[in-house]
């Protein structure tokens, strides 16, 4: 049975540019009727994300902000209840792979660099989510992180980015147990390369199979949906052919 969003407040990061996993999950979200807070750093995405979706009639208000600081994460939850009454669902697609090389090349720089896109991001966005999913219609709801499967298989050359998705998995399982009671259930999401303008660019040269955006965008709408109800603190994978 398609997931079935209707009635549904969807809160997702990482939405600001076209062809990219964000852009595909809210989408996908919205066509199984979500109504959509979409958050992102790029402002004029955003508004285009907006107009792209009312086009479809889908529900959609944008909260621009550099989720890496938590005033930014703050407003967008309390936009998502300001606009649409509450919220049930967040999902932290903001991220980026910013480093690949041997792990003596990483500068502090790149390191605080990748910890604050991927990890931060989910980190504050939750925070500041939590309160909010708890006071709709007496709690409960879902969150759906980004980790990635450099965080669960060893990859060389990306040591800061594996550690920084590490910790977006070790933030869900974390959150999973302290909220269970609370009927909030968290989960995330580890994909291999994605089938994306950028990945395909980047990695033009290399034989990797991609995953297909499509498995990707399924994986997240299933954990998010009422269908997973009994699945929560798990980092699933998401491989394709890859593995």
């Amino acid at each position: 049975m398609p997931a079935d969003f209707h009635g549904k407040v969807v809160l997702v990061t990482g939405v600001g540019r076209v062809g990219q996993i964000g852009h595909a999950v809210a989408r996908g979200l919205g066509r199984a009727g979500a109504k959509l807070l979409l958050a992102d750093v790029n402002a004029v995405g955003l508004a285009d994300r907006v107009k792209e979706f009312a086009a479809e009639g889908i529900a959609a208000k944008a909260a621009a902000g550099d989720l890496t600081q938590p005033e930014a994460a703050r407003a967008a939850a309390a936009a998502a209840q300001s606009h649409f009454g509450g919220l049930d669902v967040v999902v932290n697609v903001a991220g980026g792979f910013f480093s690949y090389g041997p792990f003596t090349a990483v500068t502090p720089d790149i390191l605080d660099r990748e910890l604050a896109v991927n990890f931060k991001t989910a980190f504050f966005m939750c925070q500041a989510a939590v309160p909010v999913l708890l006071a709709r219609k007496g709690g409960g709801g879902a969150i759906v992180n980004f980790a990635s499967i450099a965080a669960v298989r060893s990859l060389m050359h990306m040591a800061a980015y594996g550690a920084a998705k590490s910790a977006v998995a070790g933030l869900t399982r974390a959150l999973a147990r302290e909220y269970r009671d609370a009927g909030i259930r968290v989960n995330a999401v580890a994909p291999a390369a994605v089938r994306t303008a950028d990945n395909v660019a980047q990695m033009a040269d290399s034989k990797t199979p991609f995953v297909e955006l499509e498995d990707v965008v399924h994986t997240v709408l299933f954990l998010a949906s009422d269908e997973a109800s009994a699945i929560t603190g798990e980092i699933v994978p998401i491989t394709g052919k890859a593995y």
